[in-house]
C-alpha cells in the first residue's frame, strides 16, 4: 500500500448549496464509511490499513489516502468525473494546471 495526497480545484469559498451537492457525492463513492469530526472517511473495505479521508482547506478539497496506486487512481478519477459533471467545470489538481473557475453568479 502507498500513501497518496491530492488537492482538487474545489474551492472552500463555494456557497453552501454547492457544498451540499459535493457532499452528496461522498456516499456514492466506493468504500464510503462515515463522517469523522466533520470530515468524510472512506474505509469500509474490510482492511483497516486502507482508507481515504478528505478535508476542505484553503487550497481546495484535499484528500489523503492509503491504498494501492491502481485502486487510488481509479477511485480518484471517478471522484473527479462526478465532481466535474456536478460543477460544470473540469475538476482536477491545481498543480496540474486546473484552476478554480466556478462562477458564483451562474
Amino acid at each position: 500500500m502507498e500513501i497518496h495526497q491530492a488537492n482538487l480545484n474545489i474551492h472552500y469559498s463555494l456557497p453552501d448549496d454547492i457544498w451540499d451537492k459535493i457532499v452528496a457525492i461522498y456516499p456514492d463513492m466506493p468504500y464510503w464509511g462515515k463522517f469523522v469530526d466533520g470530515c468524510p472517511l472512506w474505509d469500509n473495505t474490510g482492511d483497516t490499513a486502507k482508507f481515504i479521508e478528505a478535508s476542505v482547506e484553503p487550497s481546495g478539497l484535499q484528500f489523503h489516502a492509503q491504498m494501492s496506486k491502481e485502486e487510488w487512481d481509479k477511485w480518484f478519477d471517478l471522484f473527479k468525473e462526478k465532481a466535474t459533471k456536478l460543477l460544470g467545470y473540469t475538476v482536477g489538481e491545481p498543480e496540474d494546471g486546473f484552476d478554480f473557475v466556478y462562477e458564483l453568479d451562474r
